[in-house]
């Protein structure tokens, strides 16, 4: 058996090349409809997945006593916020003050 194997692939550098595709507009629009006639739908993430950004970027982690953080969680509980928005609203009477 001196013969070549017949289900061999030749991996010279001569016998493989690449060959660009037709990506003209008109080829990809009748791409996409062939695709959606038979059930396949682009996978693409459509918009940014995961969090919405805040537009509070600003953390501040404030230590505090333990009375104030629960006096703090309770008035933002009572008023149905978030504990940064009462903190919020107090530095805002605090630069009143120092206005006045």
């Amino acid at each position: 058996m001196a013969d070549k194997n017949p289900f061999g692939i030749s991996i010279t550098p001569g016998k493989l090349r690449s060959k660009p595709k037709d990506a003209s507009p008109k080829t990809v629009a009748k791409t996409d409809a062939a695709a959606e006639k038979h059930g396949f739908t682009d996978r693409a993430p459509k918009k940014r997945r995961g969090r919405k950004p805040s537009p509070r970027t600003g953390q501040v982690h404030a230590k505090v006593m333990p009375e104030v953080s629960r006096e703090i969680a309770a008035e933002a509980k009572y008023r149905g916020v978030q504990q940064g928005v009462v903190i919020e609203e107090a530095w805002a009477l605090y630069k009143a003050a120092q206005d006045d």
